[in-house]
């Protein structure tokens, strides 16, 4: 994306704080009415909000979920430093400005039809909203399965999944319940010992039901992730090993997030050449093999 081609795109919006939704461990998701920006927000663009009135800083937040015809969307985030730790002070009714939908979207390609979510910790939002879209297009007649990964209790209403997938022991059963009211199977990963959640990381799940594909099927197959920068290059590297596509979703700290201060620069590698991209405007969506080569 060139500097120009953003333009327009980006909206500036008065959100009204709907509802706060508190779990465990200074985990919440806020649902913000901001029907301008709900309306063409896509699976993993993201939102520059302000936490409060005295903070001048935004902060940028995935997406979790959207209601295009009532016009919120819900955000998924943990406190960390003063900025969210304001933002979860705020009232239901309080007006925060937002812009967005920022960033380059997940995009699904139609030679690979076996798409594979794979999330972690508040790398989760982008993934789940991805997969949800996915099921809910009437056209789309591919196969989505999420692998979602937490140290933290899941923020997120836990199901039992009723038959097991492919390669996975049955007792590997925790499920997002959201994800199965969208007809989509979804697995739990964690070395917290949480009950039915498998024990190991995201992408050791991950591996155990790709490695049950054909060469055929893993043709056919393409990688999702966000979440922690050591998450994305395991799933990086786990894309290599078992020979399938990979998109990963970047998440970096950024003052404008517009493409204006390029303070989110990340080096990219594609034919041979190394350039400098803004995760905010040229992402954070990129091919896995151009930010983690094996090489690197």
């Amino acid at each position: 994306m060139t500097a120009k081609q953003h333009r327009g795109t980006i909206l500036v919006e008065d959100a009204t704080i709907v509802e706060q939704f508190v779990w465990p461990d200074e985990q919440y998701i806020v649902r913000l009415q901001a029907p301008r920006i709900a309306a063409v927000a896509e699976p993993g663009s993201f939102v520059h909000l302000t936490c409060d009135a005295d903070i001048p800083m935004r902060r940028p937040l995935s997406i979790l979920n959207t209601d295009r015809e009532a016009g919120w969307l819900d955000i998924l985030y943990k406190v960390h430093g003063a900025g969210l730790a304001a933002l979860a002070r705020q009232e239901k009714g309080t007006t925060l400005s937002c812009l967005g939908p920022i960033g380059q979207p997940f995009q699904a390609a139609p030679e690979r039809p076996i798409r594979i979510m794979i999330g972690g910790g508040v790398g989760i939002p982008p993934v789940v909203f991805f997969a949800a879209a996915l099921a809910a297009d009437p056209n789309d007649t591919g196969t989505t399965i999420a692998f979602l990964g937490s140290e933290l209790p899941f923020p997120f209403e836990v199901g039992r999944a009723a038959t097991p997938l492919p390669g996975l022991d049955e007792s590997v059963a925790a499920t997002m319940a959201f994800l199965d009211a969208h007809g989509v199977p979804s697995r739990l990963a964690s070395l917290a010992g949480f009950d039915a959640v498998f024990n190991g990381y995201v992408t050791d799940l991950a591996r155990q039901y790709l490695n049950t594909l054909s060469d055929a099927e893993r043709a056919q197959t393409e990688l999702f992730a966000c979440g922690p920068t050591p998450m994305l290059q395991a799933t990086a590297a786990l894309a290599r090993d078992v020979g399938v596509a990979c998109k990963v979703s970047l998440e970096e700290y950024m003052a404008c997030a517009v493409g204006g201060c390029a303070g989110c620069t990340v080096p990219v590698h594609v034919d041979g050449n190394v350039a400098m991209k803004r995760v905010c405007v040229d992402g954070p969506v990129f091919d896995a093999e151009s930010v983690f080569p094996a090489s690197a």
